[in-house]
């Protein structure tokens, strides 16, 4: 049996011709700087052409799966890649549905459920009789009765759809089991003091709005009033007010016309009426323009209080908690519950809980070990992290019992504080001990430590990267003379630094009685002038106090959000948000235009004489605008074929070879490269080209510093991680000087660094305070946390057992508090290095 994966001659994107052997049924790290290729050697090359063989194997085209560039790969697994992304929009899906616990519990409940008769109000013990055994089969009843033994009232039976949200017999009616109304937020749509024309309805605008003022105008007088839209809307009567708001369809209006019907022409749908319509129509897709307008806004359900279960559901219990309360608790809570319910329940019902005595512990275990056990079962998957997500899919393979899989992982330790990577090195072993394969693109020193095998790429990014550097052991690494990794190590052991804090300017930021969702502190202060880390375990309540509160803040004295007062906010400017949110979904907007160099570029290009002889100007040199681009794709150099139910595939434009202009502008040519030449190239590449131009010069190098010099000038931002997203934000911000003193908040901004990278980083934040700010990151990363002047820990759990302040003050400080876990870590990393 082959115990090896061999790739011969990968040369996918920036691969040098790169051949190793990749040992089996091992837990295998592979790093090295961003941008040095490792995703491209797992997931380009290593993850592709085992999924190309594998629908080769079953007889299916695998056009749909092109080959990677790689002279062969023997010994290859089916594999499975786990990344970063969160897929599941839907707003009905929960943590506790997309795990399948949820299911356990209402099994729970429907078999061993105490209910409240409806009737008299008298509580009505579990039957304890065997339906059927498997949970599959309880799903199928309904329509059953049973006579309360208080009263002799006729019941329903509960089954498990009656404990479902997410089904007609158990949905709260109110809300159909969301557990939020929209209401319609009427201040938005009207403003009073305006007229029609004027924009007094903020929905109609534009030529939708002239349609829509002929229609009001054409029933005021089939009806016999004057609807004047020039009018302000204060002044209309009751009858203009009804017809504006309701409609001519609506009970409102047809109270004042009980005998005349609508004509063609004038059927005006009223604005409320409209504006439902709409939302009803687009309901579940987030960011709709109604939402987004504020013309509506959620509410918890009066009905159900969020619950969003029926009344007589809600009230029946299991061992003293309904299935209300059990959905509220984190995982890790449940978990204490499930191991208590067989001392709770009475003998002659435990026979019914064989079928998910097992199961659900086991599930529930694997969860608290990915460093999850703080979520609950009503969180909505959308609100998860691309960290959370990826560790709760981690937790859902351990259980499917697959041997012989290839798992790639990108990144689990991603929002993880050290304390949890423990956990998850745990599962990651346990998944390799299946007889699992297990390969991880991963920067975390304590990952490498546990890691059978390092695979070290290098030595830089881009066009300097993707060549294997290293291999082996930690130890091997460290005395490997080109391992990028193993330096960074080497480094690390002889520090002798001291390290120099800053003291700040004397200001400070203070948030007086912080209490929102888990937070509970009664003071805490960020001082001015520092460069500040937020810490404590995931779920602790970091990004809470930072984004929900202190982000919020204004120094104009308006209310403040999950707090009593901020203080301390007069010398701030402004405040500037870097979090992990994705970039945008605009196909057309790439690293060129995000960053504002193509507009440069296009400008350069425009005044070349080559340009001005052939009358080209700028436009022609956008690929946004018909003019110098292909039309055959639109500039975009892909053409999007539809494949049915699979996702999307995109070829190469047929027209301009993925070029995206016409032959007339690719002439035109700057140091011998033609606009599209320089979309292809990466950030470092185009340096030397671009250096003598001031404009660009600047944020090129700002992003070669960021660690983003491997990203290409016409890469889609849609293809760029949360932490790369964020870097290139930054880097914008960087090469543009600010003003005035500036509060920079950023959420793990270390995400995807190599520790390398991170020192590049360290420096860049520093730039930023010693030219009179203030930097606060949300972090888990040691090597920066332990470079700031003040660090501000949160804990000491995640979830309800979070949410205090656990220690604040200089690394050194925080050290010495015993009940921080970062304190714990931090005092062997300040001791001994990493």
């Amino acid at each position: 049996m082959k115990e090896t994966i061999v790739i011969k001659g990968a040369r996918e994107n920036n691969l040098k011709n790169v051949s190793l052997t990749i040992p089996k049924y091992k837990l295998v790290v592979l790093t090295g700087p961003s941008g040095s290729g490792k995703s491209t050697l797992a997931m380009d090359t290593l993850q592709r052409e085992c999924q190309r063989q594998y629908l080769d194997s079953m007889g299916m085209t695998s056009d749909t799966i092109s080959k990677p560039k790689v002279e062969s790969i023997i010994g290859l697994s089916p594999s499975i890649s786990v990344g970063q992304h969160v897929t599941n929009r839907n707003p009905r899906s929960t943590v506790g549905t997309v795990t399948d616990i949820y299911t356990f519990v209402r099994f729970i409940f429907s078999r061993l459920g105490e209910r409240v008769c409806s009737s008299c109000s008298g509580s009505i013990p579990p039957s304890f009789e065997a339906r059927g055994m498997l949970i599959e089969e309880d799903e199928e009843m309904d329509g059953q009765t049973m006579g309360c033994p208080h009263c002799g009232a006729e019941l329903e039976k509960l089954g498990m759809s009656h404990f479902s949200f997410n089904k007609p017999e158990g949905a709260c009616e109110a809300c159909g089991g969301v557990g939020s109304v929209a209401i319609i937020n009427e201040a938005a749509v009207f403003n009073p003091e305006l007229s029609m024309r004027e924009g007094g309805v903020a929905s109609l605008n534009g030529v939708h709005r002239d349609i829509q003022m002929r229609i009001l105008v054409a029933a005021g007088k089939h009806f016999g009033f004057e609807f004047d839209p020039d009018q302000p809307l204060k002044d209309y009567g009751e009858i203009q007010r009804d017809l504006l708001y309701y409609g001519v369809e609506s009970e409102a209006f047809k109270r004042h016309f009980p005998n005349v019907k609508p004509i063609q022409g004038t059927k005006f749908e009223g604005v409320i009426p409209g504006l439902w319509r709409r939302y009803k129509e687009k309901e579940g897709e987030a960011g709709t323009q109604e939402k987004d307008g504020g013309f509506f806004h959620e509410q918890q359900c009066p009905e159900c209080l969020g619950a969003r279960l029926k009344k007589e559901v809600r009230l029946v219990r299991v061992a003293g908690a309904s299935i209300t309360e059990v959905s509220d608790w984190p995982l890790s809570d449940v978990y204490e519950w499930t191991k208590g319910l067989e001392a709770a329940l009475p003998t002659e019902g435990l026979h019914l809980l064989e079928p998910i005595l097992h199961d659900m512990p086991t599930r529930l275990k694997r969860i608290i070990d990915v460093g999850l056990g703080y979520l609950s079962m009503n969180r909505q998957t959308v609100s998860l992290s691309g960290g959370e997500a990826q560790r709760l899919r981690l937790a859902s393979l351990l259980g499917s019992g697959l041997t012989g899989v290839l798992y790639i992982l990108d990144e689990p330790t991603t929002g993880l504080h050290p304390r949890d990577t423990v956990g998850l090195i745990r599962v990651l072993q346990e998944l390799r001990d299946l007889g699992n394969t297990v390969l991880v693109i991963e920067h975390d020193i304590e990952m490498m430590r546990a890691a059978d095998h390092i695979i070290d790429m290098g030595p830089g990014a881009g066009l300097d990267g993707g060549q294997v550097v290293g291999e082996g052991s930690i130890e091997d690494l460290m005395v490997s003379e080109t391992s990028v990794t193993g330096a960074y190590l080497r480094e690390e052991r002889n520090k002798t630094a001291a390290y120099v804090r800053r003291k700040g300017d004397g200001k400070q930021i203070t948030i007086r009685q912080a209490q929102y969702r888990n937070i509970d502190i009664p003071e805490v202060s960020f001082p001015l002038g520092c460069l500040v880390s937020v810490t404590g375990v995931s779920g602790s309540g970091k990004s809470t106090l930072v984004f929900d509160i202190l982000a919020q803040g204004s120094a104009k004295g308006h209310e403040q959000i999950g707090c009593a007062e901020i203080a301390g906010l007069d010398p701030v400017g402004n405040i500037v948000i870097f979090d992990q949110s994705p970039m945008g979904r605009m196909l057309r907007s790439n690293v060129a235009t995000y960053t504002d160099v193509f507009t440069h570029l296009r400008q350069l290009f425009a005044a070349l004489p080559e340009a001005k002889k052939r009358k080209l100007t700028s436009k022609h040199f956008s690929f946004n605008t018909p003019g110098g681009r292909c039309e055959t794709c639109q500039g975009l150099g892909v053409l999007t074929v539809d494949m049915n139910f699979l996702p999307d595939l995109e070829v190469k434009c047929h027209a301009c070879k993925g070029r995206r202009f016409t032959d007339e502008v690719l002439q035109v040519k700057y140091d011998g490269y033609s606009i599209s030449d320089l979309l292809d190239m990466s950030v470092q590449e185009s340096l030397p080209i671009l250096k003598s131009e001031a404009k660009m010069a600047g944020i090129i190098e700002t992003l070669c510093e960021v660690g983003l010099g491997y990203l290409k000038w016409g890469q889609s931002v849609k293809t760029l991680s949360g932490g790369e997203g964020q870097r290139i934000r930054l880097a914008k911000e960087l090469s543009k000087p600010s003003k005035n003193h500036t509060l920079y908040l950023l959420d793990e901004p270390t995400t995807g660094l190599h520790p390398s990278d991170i020192k590049q980083l360290h420096t860049l934040l520093s730039k930023l305070v010693d030219t009179g700010n203030t930097v606060v990151v949300v972090e888990h990363s040691l090597e920066l946390i332990r470079e700031s002047d003040w660090v501000i820990d949160i804990g000491p759990e995640g979830g309800v057992v979070g949410g205090k302040l656990v220690a604040e003050g200089t690394p050194e400080q925080v050290a010495e508090v015993r009940e921080s876990y970062t304190g714990m870590f931090l005092k062997r990393i300040l001791a001994e290095g990493l």
